[in-house]
């Protein structure tokens, strides 16, 4: 069984300590790809160096929506050159988020669009974040992208919108990041509702470590990891009825072809020797 873990924070400080040692421990685990996914210019180059670091681990580059009010131009040449790296396979992540505003909306909107435009440019697929938009995070979307575009690379990470929303997301190709909410008693019941409505080959599952610990795990350790993203896959396997075997190999093909990975990656292959 290899998993993939589709999007965590390997490059947030809670892992300075200890980061080989929880790579080790999600490969031992099967995860034998990892997304490490930036926020910010030095986040990105973080997730970036991690990522030439450790063999299975991949980056994105990008602009969280809470820290679009410092976003510049300047900022999104850094993240250009940066995504030059063959490590990088995504852009992100990027989208709205007006649940704490700790960037205005309009700056918001802003350097979402840019950040759509330069993906685009690059051929990147991207990750998205929305919270609490109000409809606003797909009206962007729309625009930009049109109604029904089956082609369109992209991953909505930490799926919790509504049904209509779910329906949207499909309808515009969009693959759909499924948390450790999902194994949540009470938190994750509207969610393990709906996730009979995603087409098995749209589903990609994450940790979003270090936050969103899944249960059991939640009980023993504050801080996720990827090793953890198992929890996501049985809990899945249960809600859909499935095997969980047969779902990881689903699950590892969707995020590689996702991320324009080959999806031969072997668990075993080397560290780099830059680590």
């Amino acid at each position: 069984m290899k998993l993939f873990d589709s999007h965590c924070h390997l490059n947030d400080p809670s892992y300075a300590n200890d980061l080989p040692v929880v790579v080790e421990r999600a490969k031992s685990e099967g995860v034998a790809g990892m997304m490490i996914v930036g926020i910010s210019p030095e986040e990105s180059r973080q997730a970036v160096g991690i990522a030439e670091r450790f063999s299975g681990c991949y980056a994105s580059v990008g602009i969280h929506p809470h820290d679009a009010g410092s976003c510049t131009e300047e900022g999104l040449k850094f993240l250009k050159k940066l995504a030059r790296n063959p490590k990088v396979k995504a852009w992100g992540e990027t989208g709205l988020d007006f649940n704490r505003m700790y960037s205005p909306r309009e700056m918001q909107e802003k350097w979402f669009v840019r950040q759509l435009e330069t993906a685009d440019e690059l051929d990147l697929p991207l990750i998205f974040h929305e919270r609490d938009s109000g409809g606003r995070f797909l009206d962007i979307l729309t625009a930009h992208y049109g109604s029904n575009n089956d082609a369109c690379p992209g991953v909505v990470h930490c799926f919790s919108g509504t049904p209509q929303e779910l329906q949207a997301y499909l309808k515009m190709g969009f693959y759909i990041g499924i948390t450790g909410i999902l194994t949540i008693k009470q938190r994750g019941g509207k969610l393990r509702s709906m996730v009979g409505r995603i087409p098995s080959q749209r589903l990609v599952i994450e940790t979003d470590a270090p936050f969103l610990t899944p249960s059991p795990e939640k009980n023993r350790s504050r801080r996720n990891e990827p090793a953890f993203v198992r929890h996501v896959l049985f809990k899945l396997a249960e809600v859909l009825a499935m095997e969980p075997n047969d779902l990881a190999e689903t699950l590892w093909q969707n995020t590689c072809r996702l991320y324009g990975i080959p999806p031969s990656a072997n668990i075993n292959e080397r560290r780099s020797p830059a680590q």
